[in-house]
């Protein structure tokens, strides 16, 4: 198939997927039929059988991913909506997110640790709950492995955006402010694209506790994150 060709239709196959797949979850409120889940798992069995490869389908993805920019630019509209909520409750917040944060984390190296993991995974688990990019970063300067390192923000935005709502309602957490702090600390960006389908609120709540917890780790990764490992 000639380039141009295969990345449109790796384009248009990875979007018409995307959307069946959110148009179930939505239609069934079943977590296995999670958007980001259900259409990774389709096209990775679509190239299986039909020979794409990695490379054939990164120009594609790159055009997607470029689209990412606008896309969470786009979460600030809710966010503007609800300002009222976020300066009323404002301590609160960043209280919340700050201890949150703090605890992923610190729970994710304590675990990998325990587990007996080695060093250079456990750096790369560290910062498991923050968006890619930003993980990307933080596990260079704490001696982890990029590529880890967004295997697992990956791993934990799909689990969490699958599990997390149900977990909340299980614990009888009905606030809207805090599910959406909630998901967007443990879940970055696939956490608060699923918290959003709940209402404006709560995807402007989780879009604050996203940025709000990336620039908290960011400040605090480079020493405390060694520190931690070697604890």
């Amino acid at each position: 198939m000639p380039t141009t060709l295969l990345v449109i239709f790796t384009i248009f196959l990875t979007i018409s997927l995307y959307i069946i797949s959110r148009k179930l979850f939505l239609k069934t409120k079943n977590p296995l039929y999670n958007p980001v889940l259900l259409s990774t798992t389709v096209i990775i069995i679509v190239f299986h059988y039909t020979g794409i490869t990695f490379e054939q389908y990164k120009p594609g993805k790159d055009v997607m991913t470029f689209l990412l920019g606008p896309a969470t630019v786009a979460l600030a509209l809710p966010l503007y909506l609800n300002r009222n909520v976020l300066r009323q409750n404002l301590l609160p917040i960043l209280v919340g997110i700050s201890c949150g944060a703090l605890s992923t984390l610190t729970t994710a190296v304590l675990l990998a640790k325990i587990s007996g993991l080695d060093s250079l995974i456990t750096a790369s688990i560290a910062p498991k709950s923050i968006t890619a990019p930003i993980a990307i970063e933080i596990s260079l300067l704490t001696g982890g492995d990029p590529a880890i390192a967004v295997a697992f923000v990956v791993f934990t935005g799909t689990l969490g955006s699958i599990i997390g709502p149900g977990a909340l309602s299980f614990c009888k957490i009905k606030n809207p402010i805090a599910r959406g702090l909630a998901m967007g600390v443990t879940s970055h960006g696939q956490g608060t694209a699923t918290i959003l389908q709940e209402g404006a609120l709560q995807g402007a709540m989780a879009g604050v506790a996203m940025a709000v917890a990336a620039i908290f780790i960011s400040f605090i990764a480079p020493f405390y994150i060694p520190w931690l490992v070697n604890f």
